[in-house]
């Protein structure tokens, strides 16, 4: 393969992932702007993902070892499905719940970086552990505090953000790759 010919595949594919990233960026935003669609969305998803799990389990439960790993497998299986079919059946209620973990996993979240961060040298990078830790215990007290209202944002919100991010991220990441093959197409002319 020659090095036209591997520049142009690179090209191609690199502008195929820029116009990704550019309808990510763009369906981010739209989650973001349509918290609670993204948010039902985002639970009718989660609450199928449980199902699927639940019946995954339970079918390994039957290639189990033994009749204890079995019972715990099976049971498993079971709470998996049995969440999973809660949080399909009241979207509403699935939204408040997940809602309300996400508070309390910010601030575990919060905790552990604290702890890491004082484990860390000062110069380790230590200042962006506490700075994180704060952010996360700031999100989740909101969250929490402001529950059940903050279900009609946070779901919605952090899903968008983090589907924005990953277009950005996207862009940015083909646009340099874009960028370098067009500076190596340069740099063979000129030599």
């Amino acid at each position: 393969m020659s090095t036209d010919t591997l520049s142009h595949e690179v090209s191609k594919q690199a502008g195929w992932s820029l116009i990704m990233g550019f309808l990510t960026a763009a369906i981010g935003v739209a989650m973001i702007i349509y918290p609670m669609v993204t948010a039902a969305v985002s639970t009718l998803f989660f609450g199928w993902a449980l199902i699927f799990a639940g019946v995954a389990q339970v079918i390994f439960a039957f290639s189990s070892e033994t009749v204890g790993n079995f019972f715990l497998k099976l049971l498993l299986g079971i709470l998996y499905g049995i969440a999973g079919i809660v949080l399909v059946a009241f979207l509403p209620a699935g939204v408040l719940t997940l809602t309300v973990a996400i508070g309390i996993m910010l601030l575990a979240e919060a905790a552990i970086e604290m702890v890491l961060a004082f484990s860390l040298p000062v110069a380790g990078g230590r200042g962006w552990f506490v700075a994180s830790s704060i952010a996360s215990a700031l999100l989740g007290i909101l969250i929490l505090a402001q529950w059940p209202s903050s279900a009609v944002w946070t779901i919605g919100t952090l899903v968008g953000v983090a589907v924005l991010i990953n277009g950005i991220s996207r862009i940015v990441v083909s646009s340099t790759v874009l960028k370098g093959v067009h500076d190596l197409k340069q740099f063979a002319k000129a030599a």
